[in-house]
């Protein structure tokens, strides 16, 4: 071989990947962060660009970087961008404003300008208010101006230093004075009484009247708030009131959460059987709804705020539905929108039980009243949260995970178009990180791809496209994910990974019933038969759940317990694909090699369960004689596809005639109570319930 060329020798210099190694090793040690820069991308280019050209494909082999929960994209700036700085305090009106004898009586009358000061008092607060949270969104958005300010705050204690202690003294008293006045001010704070929510509720009720309603809003947002220790002095001082007792609490939250919506709906003239956006939007301008525009907020605000505080699941489920009513009075207000999918998605896939059903409603009606673009949101929403809650199935959660896919996949069913967008992009995913397991088989890609969290977006897809199959733009999607299956199966065909083989089985057996495309699993099924486990005589075993594990341990292989679930496993999973092929023409040639190997293992498997595999066998050999006289009578040719298309299919449509037909309902309604009391054996739903009981704190979301 000649030297290189002089081109050669300068492209080999500046492309090999040693020289490319040692480029970003000596950056690295110069560049302490972690975000590439435009040279970092221009090597990486060139480094794939070498690799493509001495054949090497390195895509997927950043294990760590392949994640199946930031494939999409999402604004969480719900916070920030509210429609206004308001804290959610109305002005009330004087005449209708209730004041108590006691506690507050004395007070008012030894300050005879009291209320004129408070009214003062709570304007300059709201105005402090709104100037803290600009400069706080300033801190936010430029951080250097941040740092400016301390430094400019230490300047200002230096030159203080050095003024006279006179001036000192002075500014120490006025700020004591003003500190005693903030402290009068919430002494001042009204007492919410049982007497005063009833006067409040007969005048917006009974008289229909709104001169009331911002005092009643006022107390509930104050109820909403009650206990919480985030409370700070400015929202004590705007809010100016106080609960008297639980009665008065349960009492202001129930007639607002009750009567709200149907006080907002007739002072609007909205019917109650009105879900229409478009009807809030015609609305709009006019004045009607500008003097409601408030309080319709101050009552949303207060009840997300309560969504995300309360946590009793029967408190939570009756808010939900509430708040479920007035959904269409979110059309104007886009940040709490925003706020209200967030809080429904957390509570949905943390509240369990009542709680998860009533926030899904929720979810399904945001989908279905607004736009598109809310749509994609509780879509990529509620599939995020669904890959996070399923990383870890103990079988007391296993329920609640198979209740948040079934719920998902009704939310895709809603627009199935943008919903197979969407899959797609999770599939191909999926693909890559299998791609890596079979291509490296590195102990980190084989451990993420036998995880729950890739298992159950593998069943996520598959009851997606079983529910929606009949929909001819997801044929491409049946053939990518049964592909997929198929490379999970093959990569793990040990022993140990028996639950994760069964549960591919049972996938493909959906999908083809689903489709009516044939998939040929009896192969898949079979291996299982044919591991090489405990001896006959082996120790019994403890039992195990199947549904609840991918994995199992070494010590329960070598049980009997372990054999007899293969066996057993094995004879359910050939009865439901015997049972769908049962009438199609082609069963004699579909039977023929699965009944080889079934004689084949009949004579070697243990005693108590022979007699079990031969009944299937003389079943199959049954429906084989029955299928091949039925054929042997028509006079169709197999090149006539209609024909063949309506074999059987009377017989079939009539109750089942075919031998094999009862023999499949004998041997599901088995597998069902063998699954149940397995259920019974690994008691676990009762830690679900209790999930639905109490909403954890500790998982609130810091949305207010």
């Amino acid at each position: 071989m000649g030297k290189l060329g002089k081109k050669a020798r300068k492209f080999a210099k500046k492309n090999l990947q040693s020289v490319l190694k040692r480029k970003r090793k000596l950056k690295s040690m110069f560049k302490k962060k972690s975000s590439r820069g435009e040279q970092d991308a221009a090597d990486d280019q060139l480094q794939d660009e070498t690799n493509l050209l001495n054949g090497r494909n390195l895509e997927g082999e950043d294990i760590e970087g392949t994640s199946l929960d930031s494939i999409f994209s999402e604004d969480d700036s719900d916070v920030a961008g509210d429609d206004s700085d308001s804290d959610g305090f109305l002005s009330e009106d004087s005449s209708c404003m209730y004041v108590p004898e006691s506690e507050n009586g004395n007070l008012l009358e030894d300050n005879g300008g009291g209320s004129a000061l408070l009214v003062q008092n709570r304007e300059i607060h709201l105005e402090l208010a709104k100037k803290k949270k600009k400069l706080d969104r300033l801190k936010e958005k430029d951080p250097e101006f941040s740092k400016f300010l301390e430094s400019y705050h230490k300047g200002l204690e230096e030159l203080r230093n050095d003024e006279n202690y006179s001036d000192e003294d002075e500014e120490s008293d006025l700020n004591m004075q003003s500190m005693n006045e903030d402290s009068l001010n919430l002494k001042i704070a009204k007492l919410l009484t049982n007497s005063a929510i009833d006067s409040w509720c007969k005048i917006v009720g009974d008289q229909h009247s709104i001169s009331a309603l911002p005092s009643l809003l006022n107390g509930y947002r104050a109820a909403c708030h009650y206990g919480t220790s985030s409370t700070s002095t400015l929202d004590a001082a705007a809010s100016s009131y106080s609960i008297q007792n639980s009665e008065t609490f349960c009492n202001i939250l129930m007639f607002m959460l009750c009567e709200a919506d149907n006080i907002f709906r007739g002072l609007l003239g909205i019917s109650c059987s009105s879900c229409r956006k478009e009807t809030i939007l015609d609305l709009k301008n006019t004045a009607k709804w500008k003097s409601l525009k408030p309080m319709v907020k101050s009552y949303l605000r207060s009840t997300l705020f309560l969504l995300n505080q309360v946590t009793d699941s029967e408190i939570l489920a009756f808010s939900l539905t509430r708040l479920r009513a007035s959904i269409i009075f979110f059309t104007t207000f886009p940040s709490l929108l925003r706020r209200l999918i967030k809080i429904a998605v957390h509570l949905w896939a943390t509240g369990g039980g009542t709680v998860s059903s009533c926030t899904f409603l929720i979810i399904q009606d945001v989908a279905l009243i607004f736009s598109s673009d809310c749509f994609d949101t509780c879509l990529i929403k509620t599939y995020k949260a669904f890959i996070a809650h399923s990383k870890f199935v103990k079988p007391g959660f296993y329920k609640h995970i198979q209740f948040l896919r079934n719920s998902f996949v009704e939310l895709c069913s809603l627009d199935v178009e943008k919903s197979s967008k969407k899959a797609l992009v999770s599939m191909q995913q999926l693909a890559k990180i299998l791609q890596q397991g079979l291509r490296t088989r590195k102990k980190e890609a084989i451990e993420k791809i036998c995880s729950w969290q890739y298992t159950n977006c593998i069943d996520l897809w598959v009851m997606f496209i079983s529910a929606n199959i009949s929909d001819n733009s997801l044929q491409h999607l049946l053939f990518m994910i049964i592909q997929i299956i198929n490379g999970v199966a093959y990569l793990f065909p040990a022993p140990r990974y028996l639950p994760l083989r069964l549960k591919t089985i049972q996938w493909l057996n959906h999908l083809s019933s689903s489709s009516g495309v044939f998939i040929p699993v009896a192969s898949l099924v079979l291996d299982t038969l044919e591991y090489k486990i405990g001896k006959e005589s082996g120790q019994p075993g403890k039992a195990f759940n199947m549904s609840s594990a991918i994995k199992l341990p070494k010590h329960c292989l070598k049980s009997r317990k372990f054999q007899e679930e293969c066996i057993l496993s094995a004879i359910e999973l050939l009865t439901v694909h015997f049972g769908q092929w049962s009438y199609h023409i082609s069963f004699p040639e579909l039977a023929s090699i699965p009944l080889i190997r079934l004689r084949k293992f009949h004579e070697i498997t243990i005693e108590n369960l022979r007699h079990v595999v031969k009944r299937l066998i003389d079943q199959v050999e049954q429906n084989v004689e029955f299928v091949q006289k039925k054929r042997d009578e028509v006079a169709f040719s197999p090149n006539d596809q209609q024909s063949v298309e309506s074999f059987l299919q009377l017989e079939k449509g009539g109750g089942g005639n075919a031998p094999f037909t009862q023999y499949y309902n004998s041997i599901m309604e088995k597998a069902a109570s063998r699954s149940l009391l397995m259920n019974e054996k690994f008691p676990g739903s009762e830690k679900t319930r209790k999930m639905g009981k109490v909403h954890d704190k500790g998982e609130r979301l810091e949305v207010n």
